[in-house]
């Protein structure tokens, strides 16, 4: 695949690179050089005459010990790109070379801007060691489309701190090897924040570990790759809504309305029992987030229902408030309780906008992030004037997994920029951190993660190109498509569609169980497993969000249906086998004592490994 992105690359990118250079007729030796391809585009080039070749025999120049991490990195993707071993090296520059220099001196560069030359050597200027890693990715872009880059310089320094993806791994679980493609995707494109829903498992409430948890150490290794390529994984546990993964198991903390009903998704703020369980959350999450950071959410917390079914909720904001205080204080005040618990520990409180509906007397604490989504009646405006960072989240950019698809198209032919937030489009870009593509799994079994990338990666290149420069550097979509498919995929990405076996007959074997099927390829690089019986299935169970998401729920034949995501399977290569693990619910299969095949979280129980045999 990256071989094929690779030649596509260079054909596309050639004429835009060269076309100016050929010396055919006076009037192209007139023409001023082309601008070389990237994502984001760059804003600033001057052209110089000659060229910078790629050789082998290239060394990374890098003295401080910033500049040798960053060389030490671009080393590893060099390879990953196919473009040999470079060598890291302190001083003593030659005609070659790579240069990765940080001079803190430089401010008009900012924290995230670069400086970079190309002619008889190449080098990287920045101010950080941030803004040094990007230049890199610029080069790599320009080496997957040819190993020579016309000579000249940019400056190139985004417009945009917040340049960012949201994923809501937090009711269906999305697989870390699909977790770390789009952080290094993000950090190719320039993409700073990873802002991230999900369940760590917990060890200090084992009750809330349900299914769609990760382990503390999986998380640690993800938060090690976004420390490695600059993106900052900022994790989220939604609340006080939202809270059914956490509280579903702990009915004493659910919101009880007027008629006695829990309510398993809203936690009672009014508990102090509740706050102090979701701080100790956030404490838990600290052992393995390094973000400076905190998302709470914040969002539909009376979603479906209105807080006149709540009466505790007034009655403690005027105990805490006054007579004249709403329920919304109530709201508020656990807001800001959190923001007091997060800056305790060094982290900025982010929330969502919805529920900043006007109605509270008690102001939300001063320097909460609030990212945009819907428009209600407090307008992007009037939050800016206040004096809270305001970052666009606008459902515009929202993928629903199964659903909503943004139009990355018509946005592009928009011009759409941070700016224009749902309902209100500003004059100036003053107050706004950046923006952000949401993606959500509101019906998780509508689309496989690898059908969810298809819809993804122009999406990012997007909203990295919004973010970080001119949101139109070309004419048409289409030739800002072609720039994405010149530059390819980010070094060390996987491809996530390809299947281990070939189409056919086999035998499944493992250790108390063994059965007979077809194995077929999906579109989508998954594969169907169909027994005489029908195709094997996960069903049964309590659904979430159309998935049957408990664990031991049953695999088992059923009349096999090209459009059901339940009867797409991977099989993962494992000591020898492979684990049979299903593309929607993530979990592998394994035999019951009774020799059922039933499906478990890994760390619960060790997955079977299937030992396939062609069947003549």
């Amino acid at each position: 695949m990256r071989g094929r992105l690779r030649t596509a690359g260079v054909v596309a990118a050639l004429t835009l690179f060269f076309a100016a250079s050929v010396p055919a007729v006076a009037e192209e030796e007139q023409r001023a050089p082309a601008t070389p391809v990237t994502v984001p585009a760059l804003a600033d080039w001057t052209p110089a005459a000659g060229s910078y070749t790629y050789e082998r025999s290239a060394r990374l120049v890098a003295d401080s010990a910033s500049e040798r991490r960053i060389a030490d990195t671009l080393a590893d993707d060099l390879r990953d790109a196919g473009h040999g071993t470079a060598g890291v090296v302190r001083g003593g520059v030659r005609p070659g070379d790579i240069v990765i220099d940080v001079q803190p001196s430089r401010t008009s560069l900012g924290a995230e801007g670069y400086e970079l030359r190309a002619g008889k050597r190449l080098s990287v200027t920045a101010a950080t060691e941030t803004g040094a890693f990007y230049g890199t990715r610029t080069l790599l872009q320009l080496l997957a489309q040819s190993d020579r880059i016309p000579a000249g310089r940019t400056v190139d320094v985004p417009r945009y701190q917040e340049r960012g993806v949201g994923v809501c791994a937090c009711y269906i679980h999305v697989s870390m090897p699909w977790l770390e493609n789009l952080v290094r995707e993000m950090a190719y494109h320039k993409l700073s924040q990873l802002l991230l829903e999900l369940k760590v498992k917990s060890d200090a409430h084992p009750e809330a570990n349900t299914w769609g948890y990760y382990t503390k150490d999986e998380i640690r290794r993800l938060v090690a790759l976004g420390e490695k390529y600059h993106v900052e994984i900022i994790p989220e546990i939604n609340s006080p809504g939202h809270m059914d993964p956490w509280i579903e198991n702990r009915p004493d903390l659910q919101l009880t309305d007027s008629d006695g009903n829990k309510q398993p998704s809203r936690l009672d703020i009014t508990r102090p029992e509740a706050f102090a369980y979701y701080a100790g959350l956030i404490d838990e999450y600290a052992q393995v987030f390094t973000s400076t950071s905190w998302h709470m959410g914040a969002d539909e917390y009376m979603l479906g229902s209105d807080f006149a079914k709540y009466p505790q909720i007034l009655k403690y904001a005027q105990d805490r408030y006054g007579p004249d205080a709403t329920p919304q204080d109530a709201f508020i005040d656990f807001v800001n309780r959190v923001y007091a618990h997060a800056a305790a520990k060094g982290r900025k409180l982010r929330i969502w906008n919805d529920g900043l509906t006007g109605a509270n007397t008690a102001p939300v604490a001063a320097g909460t992030t609030v990212e945009h989504w819907l428009n209600v009646a407090v307008k992007p405006s009037r939050l800016i004037a206040q004096g809270y960072p305001l970052m666009n989240a606008a459902y515009a950019l929202y993928l629903v997994r199964g659903g909503f698809h943004s139009d990355t198209k018509g946005l592009y032919d928009q011009s759409w920029d941070p700016r224009s937030f749902e309902g209100e489009r500003l004059a100036s870009r003053d107050g706004i951190t950046g923006a952000k593509i949401s993606l959500w799994p509101d019906n998780g079994r509508g689309e496989t993660e690898n059908e969810v990338a298809v819809a993804l990666w122009p999406a990012l290149r997007h909203i990295a190109q919004a973010t970080w420069g001119d949101p139109h550097p070309d004419a048409t979509y289409a030739q800002f498509a072609t720039r994405g498919t010149a530059v390819g995929h980010a070094p060390g990405w996987r491809d996530l569609t390809r299947i281990p076996v070939a189409d056919g007959s086999y035998t499944f074997r493992t250790r108390g169980r063994s059965f007979d099927a077809e194995v077929a390829r999906t579109a989508d690089g998954y594969a169907t497993v169909r027994t005489a019986d029908g195709c094997l299935e996960i069903r049964g169970g309590k659904l979430t969000l159309n998935v049957p998401l408990q664990p031991g729920v049953e695999a088992s034949a059923q009349a096999c249906d090209p459009g059901n995501t339940l009867q797409r399977w991977q099989l993962e290569p494992a000591a020898g086998g492979y684990r049979l693990v299903n593309a929607i619910t993530r979990m592998p299969v394994g035999v019951t004592q009774d020799g059922r095949l039933a499906q478990y979280p890994p760390d619960q129980r060790t997955p079977a490994v299937w030992h396939l045999s062609i069947r003549p």
